[in-house]
């Protein structure tokens, strides 16, 4: 496939600086990239590269110092965001799997749309309702009375259980568990566990993707509730009776425990972890490995265990690094003060 470079730029909305006339074939890592490739520079760490990439054409941020004349750029305000767009017009992968396999085992009562795709052993279970154009891949099993809405993936080994509710063009990778019982326990007076029943479900709203092998519980009573388009990575554990609110993500290892509510366009960074019970406001920035301990009143980013506003749990940081120092400086200004001490006695 030949793009033609002028037809890309006016999609992005980009300028082009050189051969208007050029095409390219495909995306590549600045690099990386070969002849008839198109790449990005958004970040100064890859401007090494620049010297160096191959590539016919390249996205850079509008005042660009275009110093080589042997290839093309296109000017946008966000090289990696008009990147991204252009992967989705052009590059974006059709899901091989039309139909319903015949070691697909759905139950009579259940109801699917049009367009349902259906794999190899994937099991739909009595009373659920599947929308239209959903796709089901290999061995995900969907358990009574699940609700799934239109334009869903569904990839392979997913478990759904019962009465959980999937919003429209929900994404859910594989080995993901969608409504495992929350860790819910009590004690009796010698300190044994006794199980207590997860009644409740898991409503996720549309335009959610959740990575693989990330696990939501099912509420203990009421819903576990994640909210129109936020963003699971991988291997992420989100517990009993929490709410996720809009637009917000989750990077990879994070862990969010039993009902805490997080606000909307939040972000957490691979493995922070969150206590639970508590409430983080709205445009709250998680650096990776925060600890959460107590609740979150107002946006912003944050750092450190337990978690502080960043310049001060930079500032800590700093000041915990150089503590050999300290004790090194600690321990000659105390000898400094001994020998003054004894000076003084020796005056009197």
């Amino acid at each position: 496939m030949q793009i033609k470079l002028k037809e890309a730029a006016a999609f992005i909305d980009g300028k082009i600086f050189g051969d208007e006339e050029i095409t390219f074939s495909s995306l590549a890592k600045i690099e990386e990239a070969q002849s008839g490739d198109l790449t990005f520079l958004y970040h100064q760490s890859y401007e090494k590269f620049f010297k160096h990439t191959k590539a016919s054409a390249i996205l850079v941020k509008p005042g660009f110092n275009k110093s080589r004349t042997d290839i093309t750029y296109v000017e946008t305000p966000d090289p990696n965001v008009a990147f991204a767009k252009l992967i989705i017009k052009y590059f974006n992968p059709e899901l091989p799997l039309s139909g319903i396999d015949k070691s697909a085992s759905i139950h009579k009562d259940a109801k699917l749309g049009n367009n349902v795709s259906v794999g190899k052993n994937a099991v739909i279970s009595n009373g659920c309702r599947i929308g239209k154009n959903v796709k089901i891949f290999h061995n995900s099993v969907l358990l009574e009375d699940v609700e799934i809405g239109d334009d869903c993936i569904i990839f392979q080994n997913v478990s759904i259980r019962e009465k959980c509710i999937i919003g429209n063009r929900v994404i859910i990778h594989a080995g993901a568990v969608i409504g495992s019982d929350g860790f819910g326990y009590y004690n009796d007076d010698k300190g044994a566990f006794y199980k207590i029943p997860q009644i409740g479900n898991v409503i996720i709203e549309n335009d959610v993707e959740i990575g693989a092998n990330s696990t939501i519980d099912r509420a203990a009573i009421g819903s576990t509730v994640i909210k129109r388009g936020v963003k699971i990575d991988n291997l992420v554990q989100i517990a009993h009776n929490v709410v996720i609110d809009e637009d917000s993500a989750m990077a990879a290892q994070s862990g969010v425990a039993g009902s805490t509510k997080i606000g909307k366009h939040c972000l957490l960074a691979g493995q922070v972890g969150v206590i639970g019970h508590i409430e983080i406001a709205d445009n709250v920035i998680l650096y990776a490995q925060s600890g959460v301990s107590k609740g979150i009143p107002k946006g912003g980013t944050y750092f450190g265990s337990p978690s502080k506003e960043v310049k001060t749990a930079l500032k800590l940081e700093a000041h915990m690094r150089s503590l050999p120092e300290y004790a090194e400086k600690i321990k000659k200004l105390e000898e400094q003060v001994r020998l003054l001490q004894e000076e003084l006695k020796k005056l009197k």
